[in-house]
């Protein structure tokens, strides 16, 4: 086995969360049988485990070397050679007959929340994932489609497709980004809001999660901005804090 693989870890805390899932996928296709690779995370990270396995099959070792706080080590390791499924429609694959139900939505709405506009996800279930529609359905009404591309006796595949709200005339906005601020320290948070905010345009907005209420950042931007917006709470803790923020029209 690969010892320097075992000894240098891959610290993936510097990477956006959708990059460190395409680095890690593809460490992992190139990965020779019996070595391995470790790398460490700021939260745990089973949903990849998951998307590992649907996409490569049953040839995961993971084995987790640190729990908890800042800093999840684990170690993967290639136990069998295996194709791979390759993608042309799809962005990706979460095939949930591999996991456990009660970690469906974990897994399904973490992968979710990194897809871009356009992104279509496909999930493989024993039996209709319902509640994960349901969900869907009450929480992200017009900003994606829900397509049953099979509905068999253990076996449902479904696309998902995540897209952007379509503007709602002059009264209305349209949605445009949506992001997760928790794995991040505060220092990169305050730039990433930032920088949505430069980034949607008047009519336009975009909604974000944060571990604690912002309102301070909420008074601090109505100290500094020159543009006019709206603040508007959608989920208010205790351990989850969802916000939209609309930059108004004139």
């Amino acid at each position: 086995m690969n010892t320097k693989t075992e000894i240098d870890a891959l610290d993936m805390r510097v990477h956006i969360p959708i990059e460190r899932h395409r680095q890690l996928l593809q460490i992992f296709k190139e990965l020779p049988v019996e070595d391995s690779f470790v790398f460490i995370n700021d939260h745990d990270p089973i949903p990849l485990y998951y998307e590992f396995r649907s996409i490569y099959g049953d040839v995961v070792g993971w084995e987790y070397l640190n729990r908890g706080g800042r800093e999840w080590t684990v170690k993967v390791t290639r136990t069998e050679a295996s194709q791979g499924r390759e993608f042309t429609e799809i962005s990706t694959l979460l095939d949930l007959r591999n996991a456990d139900e009660k970690e469906w939505k974990q897994i399904v709405f973490h992968r979710y929340g990194m897809m871009e506009p356009g992104d279509i996800m496909e999930i493989i279930a024993a039996e209709n994932p319902k509640e994960i529609h349901d969900i869907f359905t009450q929480k992200f009404e017009g900003q994606h489609s829900w397509s049953y591309k099979k509905q068999e006796p253990n076996e449902y595949v479904v696309h998902i497709t995540k897209k952007v709200k379509s503007g709602l005339g002059d009264d209305g906005f349209a949605i445009v980004n949506e992001f997760d601020l928790r794995p991040f320290p505060p220092t990169e948070r305050h730039d990433m809001f930032y920088k949505a905010f430069a980034d949607t345009k008047p009519g336009e907005a975009f909604e974000f999660i944060n571990d604690h209420d912002p309102i301070p950042l909420y008074y601090q931007m109505e100290a500094e901005s020159e543009d006019p917006f709206r603040w508007e709470y959608i989920e208010k803790g205790p351990d989850q804090w969802k916000v939209r923020v609309i930059k108004t029209k004139e």
